[in-house]
């Protein structure tokens, strides 16, 4: 193959994940606010039904961001697209989107949930405060697994956000959301 073909090849293949990516992702963006409110309480009584953690740590989370349906896709190229609502003491404080993008070896769709817990005010501050937190730059975050959810009491909580991946469906290796960033919008 020469190197034009094999140029083309690649630009064929970025542009198929993009086509790919844009059709999946308008099933994550919700149709209204109350709709995404409804999602993101769903999604949150599932962590909690299937993580009792979950439930530990929210009780002394300052505020919860829930991204109750993201979808990722890629084929080398890829990127990931959610909705989410930001809660405070229960109630409704914002509305934000993830949105990242990524490159590699990579082929394949899927969806997922997750939730961030913020543990304090510098992490809520930080968040109302930047245009945009890209998750692995500002506050702390630690991903919980199953290893970790199970080492986690109400006493040994010391990051400033731990978050929670949950209800994956499709087909796609590696999940994270290292390199996510996000953002306010209007709702």
């Amino acid at each position: 193959m020469t190197p034009s073909q094999n140029r083309m090849k690649q630009l064929l293949l970025a542009t198929a994940a993009t086509f790919s990516l844009l059709a999946v992702s308008a099933q994550a963006v919700a149709a209204t606010a109350e709709d995404l409110d409804r999602d993101a309480s769903q999604a949150l009584q599932l962590l909690y039904k299937s993580n009792p953690t979950a439930k530990v740590i929210a009780e002394k989370a300052t505020a919860i961001l829930v991204f109750p349906s993201v979808i990722k896709a890629g084929l080398v190229f890829g990127g990931s697209y959610g909705e989410g609502v930001l809660m405070k003491a229960d109630k409704v404080a914002g509305y934000y989107n993830s949105v990242s993008a990524s490159w590699g070896w990579q082929a394949g769709a899927q969806s997922y949930s997750y939730v961030v817990f913020l543990m304090n005010d510098k992490a809520v501050t930080y968040l109302d405060k930047s245009e945009g937190w890209e998750i692995g730059v500002g506050p702390t975050v630690a991903v919980v697994d199953q290893g970790l959810a199970e080492n986690l009491s109400s006493t040994t909580l010391q990051d400033d956000a731990y978050a929670f991946i949950f209800d994956q469906k499709g087909l796609m290796a590696s999940l994270s959301i290292e390199g996510t960033k996000i953002s306010p919008i209007k709702r």
